[in-house]
């Protein structure tokens, strides 16, 4: 009935070509077709008596109501109702963008809203991407600072600290040049490239400005001094930039997720610093001609005791690097045991993809016994609502009943809470997102009706669904639910006895335990009753079920008409009794005479995993231990538990971190070769290139000891510090080298080379260091949002750097006389030139002779 009376018309014109001549008119005929409200579907005729003129209608029979399409969830942000709307961002679109736009575009919704209607964007990710980037920036003002600070230090003249000062925005300002024609945007990643650039991009300028004053001090024109300082530096300035950028030449190549973090933050940093090279080679020689004069000693106290205090450093330096040399194969053993304790320290060090971020939000899965009502499940949520509402941190709290969280499936005794935390500075550090996650996981534990396990988010938002791993069962030969749900819980129970794995965050959201039941119908019985079996299933679906008829138009929209049977009608088993079928004859059979329900349990979906049939399980580490132990402790209990018709396998933030931990040995051994043969070349010798990269493992040994003594773990971002430390070690390494083999060729020996160069390196190498140093400082201490990956970085670098310059200032001179002797005595390069005339290599000198 509903099918024929509400139909879409289009009934026709009257007098529409072709017409009789003379047709004046042209009117358009409609009838009433498709219906609109409730009172319309009600005056639908279901049976009519021709014999008594008698009408039974739609509204005699059944109750007529405009509902909602569904009711198998609700929702509630804080104590009022909610309709959810999600909103997912494009791949390649801005999220900063996309926030606006949706806020603009709702904003102007809400004029046309109801009375009693309003909207409010609580669970916002973009949040955390702003207030990220804005601590960045103004960790980027405490780099800033502290970088002039230093310089100002050591060079102790406005004028002089100017020329190097002058390569940071010019350097940074290109940068953001070349990034906008590579089509990069400005997020957290480049910014905080830009961090760490600050304190790179004025070593360059500082190298080139000490120079050309330590001319100036021996007696040289500004121009003379500047072309005599630029001879000697143009070759160092060179090597150090095409090792600095070719540390991240293979990070550029890196696919997938961790293609992606490496990318731009790397290349980011190669932008800069070869922009700054340029700048170096070019304006800051010129500004050291035009401005820098001859100075004095100073008359400031603080200074004057500074340099005295310096200068004593530097003679007592370059005499301990005679004794150092003559104790060389003692040294060479001090450095061999450095390697081993390097490799301890490492293996001590656990790892994982990403630091967990607070995000400004967590989440809580309720999980009630299977068959659980949905007016259950909101009476659960609305206690968990209560408890986070109550913790302290919590700005405010929002609820799904009805939705798995975990496998997006629709379940009545499921439901997701929405804990959306005050602002990161209302907030102190007792109440991190971490903090308040383990803090209201026992009380979460007290309500008796459900299991409701908090979690942190994914740290990277759309891969995976929590915090912690995500392990898959997989059945590989279909052996079944069952089957499937007894290896499943044999894994957890293996896993639970691992000391790596926190107990009570191990949960899998498969049941076969779900109440259920089966209609068994004779189907015999029912062809012989004349029944059409469609009928019998279709009977059953629109009454138990719901049955999707046609559309109906409202509000200039096209809306379902859907039929079921009333809530009464189907509240229990025994409702099916009073189901009845028609049969051929026109006779009702009442769907109990044709079969029965039996009952039984199973599990309500069945999801797959590449095909098989699966199970997931989620989890996370014990306090004290990282991500990667606990993957290798799942995957111990994996190996003990599952029978072997079964397999797993890892999905989500897990897979990604697996997958990176393989990319990250690859990039760090082609940086490596990288160096290798730019040195190579460049020198004109394979033994060089070994003196420069034997200072890598020193900067390592920072870094490890350093993420040691603070807690941390090894995570993406300390894999990317870590590439960086090859150029940052090799570049102390050049400075020193460099002038070591120039002082050779000009008939010292190589003691003497080796001393000479210690001690005229020995300020330019500090000062570099301590630029860079104090520049990563602000990122060591971080707070707030997005402080995890800051200070994993941060860390990083500090350490490793603080090690690479000290350490290689006691060690690369004795690598290059080892070195040096052994490669005189093999005769593999031409002997040493006696000419006191300073050389370039060939490779350099067109540019040697263009910085001229």
């Amino acid at each position: 009935a509903i099918a024929e009376q509400n139909v879409q018309v289009a009934a026709g014109k009257i007098g529409q070509s072709p017409a009789p001549a003379g047709t004046a008119f042209e009117m358009q005929v409609n009838a009433v077709g498709r219906l609109s409200d409730p009172k319309e579907f009600g005056d639908i005729v279901v049976r009519a008596n021709t014999d008594t003129g008698s009408l039974v209608r739609l509204r005699d029979v059944a109750r007529i109501e405009l509902g909602a399409l569904q009711y198998s969830s609700s929702a509630f942000f804080g104590k009022d109702p909610t309709v959810v709307l999600a909103v997912y961002q494009m791949p390649g679109s801005n999220a900063l963008d996309l926030q606006q736009r949706v806020k603009d575009k709702m904003q102007e919704l809400s004029g046309r809203f109801p009375k009693g209607v309003s909207y409010a964007m609580h669970y916002d990710t973009t949040r955390f991407v702003s207030a990220s980037m804005h601590d960045v920036l103004i960790t980027l003002g405490e780099a800033l600072v502290l970088v002039v600070a230093v310089v100002f230090l050591f060079l102790q003249s406005w004028r002089t600290t100017i020329i190097p000062t002058i390569a940071i925005p010019v350097s940074l300002v290109a940068t953001l040049v070349v990034m906008e024609m590579l089509g990069f945007s400005l997020n957290m990643l480049s910014l905080l490239g830009m961090v760490l650039a600050i304190g790179l991009v004025v070593d360059d300028a500082i190298v080139v400005v000490e120079n050309v004053e330590r001319q100036l001090e021996a007696g040289l024109k500004p121009l003379a001094a500047t072309k005599a300082a630029m001879r000697e530096v143009t070759g160092p300035i060179i090597a150090t930039t095409a090792v600095l950028m070719a540390v991240f030449v293979p990070v550029a190549f890196i696919p997938g997720v961790s293609g992606k973090l490496y990318n731009q933050f790397a290349l980011t940093v190669a932008i800069s610093v070869g922009i700054s090279a340029f700048n170096s080679l070019t304006l800051s020689p010129a500004l050291s001609a035009a401005f820098l004069r001859h100075r004095g000693e100073t008359q400031f106290a603080p200074f004057r005791w500074f340099n005295t205090g310096f200068d004593r450093l530097s003679h007592a330096y370059a005499n301990g690097v005679r004794i150092l040399i003559r104790l060389r194969w003692i040294m060479l053993g001090l450095f061999a045991a450095g390697l081993v304790a390097t490799y301890f320290v490492w293996q001590r060090l656990p790892s994982t993809f990403l630091p967990v971020e607070d995000q400004g939000y967590f989440f809580v899965v309720i999980q009630l016994p299977d068959g659980a009502s949905l007016e259950r499940t909101d009476a659960v949520a609305q206690k968990a609502r209560d408890i986070l509402q109550a913790t302290p941190g919590v700005e405010i709290v929002g609820s799904i009943s009805g939705l798995n969280f975990l496998t997006s499936a629709a379940q009545s005794n499921s439901a997701v809470e929405f804990a959306i935390l005050k602002p990161w500075e209302e907030r102190g550090p007792d109440q991190s997102a971490s903090k308040l996650v383990a803090d209201v996981r026992g009380k979460l534990m007290q309500i008796p009706e459900a299991f409701a396990l908090s979690f942190d988010p994914p740290s990277i938002p759309g891969i995976g669904t929590t915090g912690g791993f995500e392990f898959v069962v997989e059945d590989l030969t279909g052996r079944g639910s069952s089957a499937l749900n007894d290896a499943t819980q044999a894994v957890i129970a293996e896993a639970r006895k691992q000391p790596e794995i926190n107990p009570q965050q191990l949960f899998s959201p498969f049941s076969t335990s779900t109440p259920q039941f089966n209609y068994d119908l004779d189907r015999s019985k029912a062809k012989l009753l004349g029944l059409n079996l469609p009928d019998v299933f279709n009977t059953l679906q629109i009454y138990l079920g719901s049955l999707y008829v046609n559309d109906f138009n409202l509000f200039g929209r096209t809306f379902r008409v859907t039929i079921q049977a009333d809530k009464d009608a189907r509240a229990g088993a025994a409702d099916i009794s009073r189901l009845y079928v028609r049969n051929a004859s026109g006779g009702m059979v009442p769907l109990s005479t044709l079969g029965k329900l039996v009952p039984f349990v199973g599990p309500e979906t069945v999801p797959h995993y590449n095909n098989n049939a699966s199970a997931s399980i989620n989890g996370g580490a014990a306090p004290g231990f990282s991500s990667g132990q606990a993957v290798a402790a799942m995957e111990r209990a994996a190996a003990i538990a599952l029978p072997r018709d079964f397999g797993f396998e890892w999905t989500g933030i897990t897979f990604q971190e697996l997958k990176a931990g393989s990319i990250a040995s690859v990039v760090f051994g082609l940086a490596i070769v990288f160096v290798f043969l730019i040195l190579a070349m460049q020198y004109e010798s394979w033994a060089m290139p070994f003196m420069v990269l034997l200072a890598v493992p020193l900067a390592l040994f920072g870094a490890f000891v350093a993420l040691l003594l603070r807690g941390m773990q090894i995570d993406v971002y300390s894999q990317i510090g870590f590439v960086m430390l090859i150029g940052l070690a090799a570049k102390n390494a050049i400075l020193i080298v460099e002038f070591a083999r120039r002082r050779r060729e000009e008939g010292l020996s190589i003691v003497d080379a080796a001393m000479e160069a210690a001690r005229l390196r020995l300020r330019p190498i500090l000062m570099t260091a301590f630029a860079f140093i104090l520049g990563v400082l602000p990122l060591m201490f971080a707070t707030g949002a997005g402080a995890a990956s800051r200070q994993s970085i941060g860390t990083t670098v500090f350490g490793g750097m603080v090690a690479a310059t000290i350490l290689s200032l006691v060690f690369v001179p004795v690598f290059y006389a080892v070195i040096e002797q052994l490669r005189e005595r093999r005769g593999n390069d031409e002997p040493a030139s006696q000419d006191n005339e300073p050389t370039t290599e060939p490779a350099l000198r067109p540019l040697a002779e263009a910085a001229e």
